[in-house]
């Protein structure tokens, strides 16, 4: 049990990458704070790892992670119920539909970067302040292959995942002297609901177009990234930190 006595945030775990790291945890011991604005899924995952693990394992907090007032509310409810946070997992992200960069509407654009850089933030003001007193902890972002490697059509979406990849960065070496470490996760796309968004549209050609950009073949899944990380948000990792993990079977190489 690789988090036995951990507790452990993860934002977006109503679904998709998010939804497979808060089980992963739990499955290694973690009591888990499901966090999402989709209630429907969010207290699905919660209650389903109460039944796999055992009642009291997880409960599910309404945040949206752009709004300084949620995350404080979410860390708050995190400590009153648990009493303390070891592992914030920054996953929750947005995207705008693959197309001209021309094209994306100003509302749109700071919605991505509100979701997937401000979130990263307004975690930080209230989350470092409890790991600092608790005398350490651990910080993942999930960022994106596109973060990485640039994708035309995706212009604003990848200016948002360089920036939490940099931010992951500076903020590990920062933070290194109070024993928080921070690290990125860099998953390729996977079969999640924002495929279609990234694709374009979802079509069996669009599909065979992207994955034949990645070297093994598949889309990620959210076992893969969760076992990443696991890795990184256990003991295993404790000398790991500012990495930007691809998770991607070779998309980057």
């Amino acid at each position: 049990m690789r988090l036995e006595g951990k507790v452990a945030v993860v934002t977006g775990a109503g679904s998709g990458f998010g939804e497979g790291i808060a089980k992963r945890f739990a499955e290694e011991g973690a009591r888990l704070v499901v966090n999402d604005i989709d209630d429907r899924g969010g207290e699905r995952v919660a209650a389903e790892i109460d039944q796999a693990q055992g009642q009291g394992s997880a409960f599910y907090a309404r945040a949206d992670v752009s709004d300084n007032a949620a995350v404080a509310g979410l860390v708050e409810r995190a400590l009153a119920r648990f009493g303390r946070i070891d592992i914030m997992v920054n996953n929750a992200g947005t995207t705008h539909k693959n197309g001209p960069m021309l094209g994306v509407e100003e509302a749109v654009f700071d919605r991505v970067f509100a979701v997937n850089v401000k979130s990263i933030y307004l975690a930080a003001l209230h989350v470092v302040p409890v790991m600092r007193e608790q005398g350490g902890g651990c910080i993942l972002n999930t960022a994106s292959t596109a973060g990485i490697r640039a994708r035309a059509g995706l212009v604003w979406y990848c200016g948002s995942k360089g920036a939490a990849i940099m931010l992951s960065k500076a903020m590990a070496q920062e933070l290194a002297p109070d024993k928080i470490r921070v690290n990125a996760l860099c998953p390729v796309a996977g079969d999640t609901p924002l495929l279609p968004s990234f694709m374009g549209g979802d079509t069996p050609e669009l599909r065979a177009k992207f994955l034949a950009s990645i070297p093994l073949g598949r889309f990620a899944t959210p076992r893969d990234v969760a076992n990443a990380a696991l890795y990184l948000a256990s003991d295993e990792g404790a000398f790991i930190t500012g990495v930007a993990l691809e998770v991607d079977g070779g998309r980057c190489i």
